[in-house]
């Protein structure tokens, strides 16, 4: 095989990561459109089935480590040189679409059939990689996989997390038979580059190509629980009630009073909302919502925590009931590594790509792999800013792009340094 150097114009095959991404799609498919792959469940193991059988067939050694992060790596001329990593997730949230996650493995996989198409040989190793539970839509915290990988959840613990359908982590990776032996972190990286669409509205809205991500929100999941007490709708004046719908509705409310407030990066979000009994004519006596709230800023991420925890202590004072929170995630905002995000600058300018230094405002695996190695992430647009939706869609011509830059980054980053 020959090197990098002596094999100018490689090129990845866009069509082929088009027709991979459309195949992928196809698996958990819903009526309404959408992408269904709740992490560990009978569709994500068809998924995970479909993309180690890929990585196989382009000649990866294929290892799963106990938290069910999947590992492709393609040998380099040096085996004793740390290798280069790329990829993301391949699970959904329930009404997923095509893209998210799915690309930045798939590219992945085209960096090396490009490679392998070629005859080209890399200094360090290249690893395609995808993470158990990013989206955290089954199992919290979002970011599972990558997290426990990085030393930052025990892997007893993580284990032992329990699904919102009661299902237990451990039992599921063992059930669909992705509860892997390789060693945890077994496998560190050099760097890390993650290719993700946008999920947000800025390179549409500029109408820019390639998006290098320098920084990521911080973000701060809770579970609200409030106990009132049911009564009934009609004879119950207003005066006597302990009302816990009216007090979820008004953390909601007060939520989204605070990011107008404190403006800027601030982001806040109810996501989720359970009443008891969940009945018309019956004031709820209990109410369970989650709140989350995001800022490239900790100082200001702690500000708005702080306050919505002295409001919670207000509203629970006036309305004579009892509001009890609960800490599903936490994760401080992470600045990439800015050497990483000037060489995807640098190669989507040589490439002929308008593009832009960012910051993303959805949490990745690239935050977590930002703990133990340098690490920044490509981003695409998203058409009209849309993600977690059946319509969620890029452009092929954006999404071949971001391949293409991709793949001239990782080059670089594996034959550097060695």
């Amino acid at each position: 095989m020959t090197t990098v150097s002596q094999a100018p114009g490689v090129e990845p095959d866009g069509a082929r990561l088009l027709a991979r991404l459309a195949a992928l799609a196809d698996i958990g498919r819903t009526g309404s459109g959408a992408c269904c792959r709740l992490a560990l469940t009978d569709d994500d193991r068809r998924g995970r089935d479909l993309v180690v059988g890929w990585m196989r067939e382009l000649g990866l050694q294929v290892s799963i480590d106990p938290i069910g992060n999947v590992f492709g790596l393609r040998p380099g001329r040096r085996a004793d040189l740390a290798p280069v990593m790329t990829g993301s997730h391949i699970d959904t949230v329930r009404t997923g679409g095509a893209y998210d996650g799915n690309y930045g493995v798939l590219a992945g996989l085209e960096v090396v059939a490009a490679l392998n198409d070629a005859g080209v040989s890399t200094e360090r190793p290249l690893v395609v990689a995808f993470f158990t539970n990013e989206e955290g839509a089954r199992f919290a915290p979002d970011m599972l996989g990558s997290l426990v990988y990085a030393g930052g959840l025990a892997l007893d613990e993580a284990l032992a997390t329990r699904a919102i359908d009661g299902a237990v982590l451990g039992e599921e990776l063992a059930r669909i038979g992705y509860a892997g032996s390789a060693p945890l972190g077994g496998i560190r990286p050099a760097a890390f580059v993650e290719l993700h669409v946008e999920q947000g509205p800025v390179l549409d809205l500029e109408g820019i190509t390639i998006g290098a991500v320098e920084s990521l929100q911080g973000i701060s999941w809770q579970q609200v629980d409030i106990v009132g007490q049911s009564n009934h709708a009609g004879t119950t004046p207003m005066r006597m009630r302990h009302d816990a719908g009216y007090a979820a509705a008004a953390v909601a409310h007060f939520v989204r009073a605070l990011t107008r407030e404190m403006g800027g990066d601030q982001v806040g979000t109810v996501g989720k909302v359970d009443l008891t009994p969940n009945l018309i004519n019956v004031i709820a006596a209990r109410a369970s919502l989650t709140v989350d709230l995001r800022n490239t800023d900790e100082a200001l991420l702690q500000r708005a925590e702080t306050r919505l925890a002295a409001f919670l202590d207000e509203l629970a004072a006036t309305e004579g009931v009892s509001i009890s929170t609960q800490r599903l995630a936490r994760f401080e905002p992470v600045r990439f590594d800015p050497g990483i995000a000037a060489r995807i600058a640098a190669q989507a300018e040589a490439l002929g790509y308008t593009h832009r230094r960012m910051s993303s405002g959805a949490g990745h695996d690239a935050q977590m792999l930002a703990r133990i190695c340098p690490t920044a992430m490509i981003f695409v647009p998203s058409v009209g800013g849309i993600s977690h939706n059946p319509a969620e869609h890029t452009q092929p011509a954006d999404l071949v792009a971001g391949l293409r830059v991709l793949f001239a980054t990782l080059l670089q980053l594996a034959n550097e340094g060695a």
